[in-house]
């Protein structure tokens, strides 16, 4: 059987080699931008008839056709195979079998190169927008844990290493502060990828008289590219959502590695519920955190696409070249792998996991992350700071060797390591005071915590 002519095949005597077809064709992975690609065809379809270019009839017919292989596709009807090459080929052959040679007339004006530039924007912001729901839905479970946990306090680590108690809500206020700036880089990537590149034709224009800020406006684009080769050849707006993606990543990875630090018997701070836990094949006492495992690997994945897109792009010359055709799988995967993840961890804050309270209380009870306050309670009484800190680092060295906390030293041990000391030294250094005392503006204190919900509640409830 002769295989059918592709669009450019007059220039060729002989049809591709099966397997080079094969690799050639995007069809496989480039029809998640049907539906863009159909509602960019759609503006381009009204610019043309707006501008004369083609009969207000024929503008009709071509964006009936379009809705009906929309409606065709949706509806499981529409199968576009290797034979396609690509997304926009498959639209477009479609058509013209529904609409007859009007069809032929929908590339006017138009290339490949500024069409599949106009699809992959259309596609990104739109995943965009949805990506920024799902970090509002992740900082909601976060606040809703924080507000009931404002005064449970839990060990506060640097080098992994007790540091200073602090308010499980503090701790979780930091990945909603996380979240929300990842939100808000997701804004300004949404800036630069709403920039219209239709129009821009191959690499220079076109010499038909077509209306860019038409077929932008309809499109609901804020700009237009003002540079042809630029328009068709730029992929910075994917770069720079694949990396606010990869940090999206990182601090789900963070809250990934501490819950599974937390769900471990050595921490148990929390307790993982059955629906959000899985089981050993062979030791059926366990129970296994593999949704913040899975997150913490998938992690790797976004940051390698993100790296492909970089070394893509770094040696290309102006203006489209085929190597763009690999922009899109890792594009599309770290879209879904990101969907997927904050969906996950959502579901895992609001209903797998419940906080050790009692377990919690017992951790901030049994270190030295209070000796920072001792040396503070001598410097409040006179004593230069740096003499009281290292008055201190002695007090905790003696009680190690005599196995014995802070709050266990008598008033005579007190008295004996400064006369300084009196009796409210063991309000100072008890756990909630500690924490209470921070009250610096962003600090653990109750009262900065509370300030801090207020203002993310607000923030959801406005956004």
């Amino acid at each position: 059987m002769t295989e059918a002519k592709k669009t450019w095949s007059d220039r060729f005597d002989t049809s591709l080699h099966p397997a080079i077809a094969v690799f050639n064709a995007s069809i496989g992975f480039d029809i998640e931008l049907i539906e863009y690609d159909i509602t960019g065809s759609v503006a381009h379809a009204q610019m043309l008839a707006h501008t004369g270019i083609i009969s207000a009839e024929e503008g009709e017919i071509l964006v009936q056709g379009l809705e009906q292989v929309r409606q065709e596709y949706r509806e499981g009807n529409f199968h576009p195979g290797v034979e396609d090459e690509d997304v926009h080929f498959a639209v477009e052959k479609r058509l013209t079998a529904i609409v007859g040679d009007v069809g032929k007339k929908l590339h006017t004006g138009r290339s490949r190169n500024d069409q599949v530039g106009t699809d992959i924007r259309l596609y990104l912001r739109d995943k965009i927008r949805g990506i920024q729901q799902q970090l509002r839905d992740f900082q909601q479970v976060l606040l809703t844990h924080a507000e009931n946990h404002v005064e449970t306090l839990i060990p506060g680590y640097t080098h992994l290493q007790r540091a200073q108690p602090i308010s499980l809500a503090h701790h979780l206020m930091a990945y909603f502060q996380m979240a929300q700036r990842d939100y808000e880089r997701l804004d300004d990537v949404y800036k630069r990828t709403n920039t219209s590149p239709l129009g821009c034709g191959a690499l220079a224009g076109t010499t038909f008289p077509i209306d860019r800020h038409f077929s932008a406006n309809l499109l609901g684009f804020d700009r237009l590219y003002q540079n042809s080769l630029d328009g068709v050849s730029d992929r910075d707006f994917a770069i720079e959502f694949s990396a606010a993606a990869s940090l999206i990543m990182v601090h789900l990875s963070r809250l990934s590695e501490e819950m599974i630090f937390w769900a471990s018997k050595e921490f148990s701070f929390i307790t993982l519920r059955d629906s959000c836990a899985t089981g050993s094949s062979i030791m059926p006492q366990k129970k296994n955190p593999d949704i913040p495992e899975l997150v913490r690997g998938k992690t790797g994945r976004v940051f390698g696409h993100l790296q492909g897109l970089l070394v893509l792009m770094k040696g290309l010359p102006l203006a489209y070249n085929k190597d763009l055709q690999d922009d899109k799988e890792g594009l599309f995967d770290t879209v879904k792998t990101v969907q997927g993840c904050l969906e996950a961890m959502t579901i895992l804050l609001g209903e797998g996991i419940e906080f050790r309270t009692q377990r919690l209380e017992e951790a901030v009870n049994e270190d030295f992350s209070n000796a920072t306050d001792v040396a503070d309670y001598l410097a409040s009484k006179g004593v230069p700071f740096r003499e009281a800190y290292n008055l201190v680092g002695k007090v905790v060295k003696t009680s190690l060797a005599a196995d014995k906390l802070l709050k266990d030293l008598t008033m005579d041990e007190w008295k004996a390591l400064h006369p300084a000391f009196e009796e409210d030294i063991y309000q100072a250094i008890a756990p909630k005071q500690v924490v209470a005392a921070r009250n610096s503006y962003g600090g653990t204190g109750f009262e900065q915590v509370k300030l801090a919900i207020a203002e993310a509640q607000n923030l959801l409830t406005n956004s």
